[in-house]
């Protein structure tokens, strides 16, 4: 392994044939496991390489991945200072699925879709902890809206802890949109409120199902509320007005994943 004197930062948002920067130990090892990214070179702060580090080594090596050791402030340099762990990776942006071909991936499992469509949720922790779960639980795909949203990128794949590198993952540019074309393919929509009338545990989440959750400050916004089929709520106690988003996805995600696999 040759070390690296500079490298350059690399954009968070890559266009089509740009590349970006992978960071952290299991954003880049997940990667290599999924074998979806295309590594250019990867990264290692030259200081003691062992554990996973030394596990994401061997792996690029069978994937011919040049590998190079590196300084704590270039890889701060290279990530805008974020919690590398002492990896980081340039590598083909995230594999984001259109929708078309995101709908016909979901109707050849076989099983009734069990999808997550996320209204909004601009943190990227948040996002990263719903599809860290959603992979968890189950879920076939989630489908984010283009805009006023956070998108796939290293940031979420980090705080995922590299779940996203496993996840199908579908841009919709008009979520209604997207949202009718799913109802015409017969999937539900479920809707997730803390107002709702329908409690979570006396509803039927086993069929094709598309669980909503709503951005982090206001929630479901009206339109999509309003296409959604029903609108479940989570019984709460004590005075907290409601749950974090990601919790709350959690909560129903797993629900689902109860229902759904409890016979089996």
């Amino acid at each position: 392994m040759k070390k690296q004197k500079k490298h350059p930062r690399l954009t968070e948002s890559p266009g089509k044939d740009s590349s970006e920067i992978l960071y952290g130990v299991h954003a880049v090892k997940e990667a290599l496991s999924a074998g979806r990214r295309t590594f250019e070179k990867i990264f290692i702060l030259g200081e003691n390489i062992s554990g996973e580090r030394s596990e994401i080594v061997d792996k690029a090596k069978m994937i011919d991945s040049p590998v190079e050791t590196t300084s704590r402030p270039q890889l701060d340099m290279m990530t805008d200072n974020a919690v590398h762990q002492g990896v980081a990776a340039i590598v083909s942006p995230f594999p984001v699925e259109t929708i078309d071909r995101f709908f016909l991936k979901c109707r050849s499992e076989g099983a009734p879709p069990f999808l997550l469509i996320l209204d909004s949720i601009v943190d990227t922790h948040n996002l990263g902890a719903l599809i860290r779960t959603s992979v968890c639980a189950g879920v076939n795909g989630i489908i984010v809206p283009k805009d006023r949203s956070a998108r796939p990128s290293p940031a979420v794949s980090k705080a995922s802890a590299g779940a996203m590198e496993h996840a199908m993952i579908g841009m919709a540019t008009n979520l209604s949109k997207t949202i009718n074309d799913l109802k015409e393919l017969g999937v539900w929509i479920a809707g997730l409120d803390a107002d709702a009338d329908n409690p979570l545990y006396k509803t039927d989440l086993t069929g094709p199902i598309a669980i909503v959750v709503g951005g982090e400050e206001k929630g479901l916004r009206p339109l999509v509320k309003k296409q959604c089929d029903f609108v479940i709520s989570i019984p709460q106690s004590g005075t907290v007005n409601s749950l974090n988003a990601s919790v709350a996805g959690a909560v129903v995600m797993y629900e689902a994943f109860r229902q759904r696999i409890k016979d089996k």
